[in-house]
């Protein structure tokens, strides 16, 4: 009952956002290993960590991709919890996941406040479809407690962006900005006073459709750290939904790693096609057990 009423929000608003939908026991692994992707709040504040340099004056600077140097950290992205939301609000148990990145802010490092915008240009190669079976979706999964000081997204419900085109935030030919962009001098201020704000404590999951529109907002907590992981999920059929290229990534040892240690049903998330699939052959579980060692393939084995 629980997710369908996420899933009724999800149609409804284009988003829904699900406090503490991770529990600490769940999370407290991949929590206790962010220091070996990120310097602490006070290891940047005081200027005691050497990598502090390169999250100051872009807001993107603070981006990891997976595979993660945390093996914990890439294991949440695809928790069993995850994956059950995903396949509930896409209506696919075959989707895949085509983008993790995990992001760490500070205050003072960059300006965080944003514009109202959608995220679609840098997930499909076409426009967002409301239509069930073509509907891509985004996360945010919060590693520790967001307050609104710590600058959580905000977003605006479908009810009220409905009738507006869906436009790039930038013109992409003459890189110029777009008339339509949702901010103040486009005549559209209300959207701002329609926002919701995602703020919730560590373990919350913010769920939301790539033409929803949403922000940014500053980190203003004296101090502070944000640590949030984005992900990004498309039904099996929507072959234009693209971030990603995973096998890019798979030459990483942190790659390996993460494989080693993954369930046959995070790994389908990936891409590996599930046991009993006839890809699974003699010389096609062979080579996999060449390439990771590390890997139980029992459940492809059993199931040929």
């Amino acid at each position: 009952m629980f997710l369908q009423e996420a899933a009724r929000a999800w149609r409804e608003d284009g988003f829904v956002i699900l406090p503490g939908f991770i529990p600490p026991a769940e999370l407290k692994p991949a929590a206790g290993e962010l220091d070996l992707l990120f310097p602490s709040a006070e290891g940047f504040h005081d200027a005691t960590d050497p990598r502090r340099e390169r999250f100051i004056g872009d807001q993107f600077a603070g981006i990891d991709y997976f595979p993660f140097a945390s093996t914990e950290i890439s294991l949440l992205a695809v928790n069993h919890r995850i994956l059950t939301l995903a396949g509930t609000l896409l209506e696919d148990e075959d989707f895949q996941i085509y983008g993790a990145e995990a992001w760490a802010k500070y205050t003072g490092a960059s300006d965080y406040d944003q514009d109202l915008h959608r995220d679609y240009p840098g997930h499909t190669l076409l426009v967002p479809s409301t239509a069930p079976g073509f509907q891509e979706l985004e996360m945010f999964v919060y590693l520790a407690d967001v307050p609104e000081e710590s600058g959580p997204a905000h977003l605006v419900s479908r009810k009220h962006t409905a009738g507006l085109p869906a436009v790039p935030d930038r013109h992409l030919r003459s890189g110029l900005e777009s008339r339509s962009r949702f901010h103040d001098d486009s005549g559209s201020p209300h959207l701002y006073g329609a926002e919701v704000s995602a703020a919730g404590p560590a373990g919350t999951v913010v769920a939301f459709e790539i033409g929803t529109v949403h922000r940014a907002t500053a980190m203003t907590a004296p101090r502070g750290a944000r640590y949030t992981m984005h992900l990004n999920f498309r039904p099996s059929g929507v072959h234009w939904g693209q971030r990603r290229g995973w096998a890019y990534s798979a030459v990483q040892q942190d790659w390996s790693e993460f494989v080693e240690r993954a369930t046959p049903r995070q790994l389908r998330a990936f891409g590996f096609p599930p046991p009993g699939h006839p890809y699974w052959t003699p010389e096609t579980l062979a080579g996999t057990a060449l390439r990771y060692p590390g890997l139980d393939l029992t459940p492809w084995r059993q199931s040929g």
